[in-house]
């Protein structure tokens, strides 16, 4: 019943957006009407997936996390998107709903930072949508920090402010 974790393959990508979309409404479904979280649909967000790390590929990594065989999470990170040479993007950490709070979120983390520290970067960001208190709290246990760096981006058609937090490695 441990979770293992895996380099993601090109054949995960599909179920990677249906697991992505599952996660996104059940973490924002507090804070977000129903229908800005309607689309995509999960075939959308698998292609969205597959199209990203095909382009992405060379330089940022996906990892999936499986219990007993089944996709319950993953975390996607690349370079720092300001340009820092010396830094690495979280893109993400989403899990299945049921596996929040066992440990798999800190897991991936654990793993993202630790890639990240082997490309040689000392400084680790990521962007969080700023009524995501939930994933702050996950964030801020893990060290992270707030910078003060926000900006605002769509999910459906409401405009959500997120928040830029960061760590050394």
């Amino acid at each position: 019943m441990t979770v293992s974790l895996r380099p993601a393959t090109g054949a995960d990508l599909m179920a990677v957006g249906a697991l992505h979309q599952r996660s996104r409404v059940a973490a924002y479904a507090s804070f977000l009407p129903p229908e800005a979280l309607a689309d995509p649909t999960p075939e959308a967000m698998g292609r969205y997936w597959t199209e990203r790390v095909t382009w992405e590929g060379a330089d940022h990594r996906m990892t999936v996390a499986e219990r007993d065989g089944r996709l319950v999470g993953f975390s996607y990170l690349g370079p720092d998107d300001e340009g820092d040479p010396a830094t690495g993007l979280l893109n993400a950490i989403h899990l299945e709903p049921a596996e929040r709070g066992r440990g798999t979120g800190r897991a991936l983390m654990v793993d993202a930072l630790d890639a990240m520290r082997a490309r040689g970067w000392s400084r680790a960001v990521l962007w969080v949508l700023r009524d995501n208190a939930a994933a702050r709290r996950f964030y801020e246990r893990g060290g992270w920090t707030t910078t003060g760096g926000q900006r605002d981006d769509l999910i459906g058609t409401v405009v959500v402010p997120q928040l830029r937090y960061a760590r050394s490695l």
